[in-house]
């Protein structure tokens, strides 16, 4: 299991990387189909599918990008498909759900490697050391 745990940063890496890809993606499938960003809540939901997935993915404010797409996205299970179904499977929120808690899981773990949030977090360090 030690070789698993020296690996985490850069498993947790790739899980945000790949999190925050698809998130810009769906972010993209919204607007292609023709969403007005003026259109409540499907306009701003893309804006934070986009700018939000992009932060993501690139590993910048990484907690604060993933608290509010974590936010955004049970706004869009409770709203949009929990009034179908109690259940994520009858109402068809299972990508809403899946979005929100692995968003919420980055909130808690940050960035991980590969990150400019932990290339912020070196260069503070190596200047503190100055």
């Amino acid at each position: 299991m030690e070789f698993l745990e020296q690996r985490r940063d850069y498993a947790l890496a790739l899980f945000r990387i790949i999190i925050g890809l698809f998130f810009v993606i769906h972010g993209v499938q919204h607007l292609s189909k023709g969403t007005s960003l003026l259109t409540w809540p499907s306009g701003p939901m893309s804006l934070i599918e986009l700018i939000g997935g992009g932060l993501i993915l690139i590993g910048l404010w990484t907690r604060w990008a993933a608290l509010i797409s974590s936010g955004a996205m049970a706004y869009a299970y409770f709203v949009v498909h929990q009034p179908r179904g109690l259940l994520p499977i009858q109402n068809g929120g299972e990508l809403a759900a899946v979005y929100s808690w692995a968003f919420l899981l980055l909130v808690f773990t940050g960035a991980g490697a590969w990150s400019i949030d932990a290339l912020r977090k070196t260069s503070k360090k190596s200047l503190a050391n100055v």
